[in-house]
């Protein structure tokens, strides 16, 4: 790929809004992206962590198998339930705070077998 070609890539449709700057399809319909279930045991571990945050904690569950498209819509559910922002992180969720015991609620409603972790 030329350095031109590298600079004509499209990341913005004013149709379609953010676009993939691989295959160039909207961002939630990207086919570049790996699409491959993560390795786990179908059992989702919810704990709080707080190393390298300064002291603040931030819940992070783990071990959910859903595809990345999926699992940022769960995230931003989740988020919106907490009131809180959070990210996905390497197949993780991570929201602000210790929410762990709606966190654990919600999940369970929604078919899951959850894990608390830590007091």
């Amino acid at each position: 790929m030329t350095h031109a070609q590298k600079n004509n890539r499209l990341v913005f449709s004013t149709e379609f809004g953010r676009t993939c700057p691989e295959c160039e399809h909207p961002i939630d319909q990207c086919v570049c992206q790996d699409e491959t279930l993560p390795e786990g045991d179908g059992v989702v571990t919810v704990y709080l962590d707080t190393k390298g945050r300064k002291g603040k904690g931030v819940t992070i569950l783990s071990g959910i198998q859903l595809k990345k498209i999926a699992l940022k819509t769960l995230a931003k559910e989740l988020k919106q339930k907490c009131g809180v922002g959070g990210a996905v992180k390497s197949n993780n969720i991570e929201i602000q705070g210790d929410h762990r015991d709606l966190i654990v609620k919600l999940l369970q409603q929604k078919g899951y077998t959850v894990k608390r972790s830590g007091s």
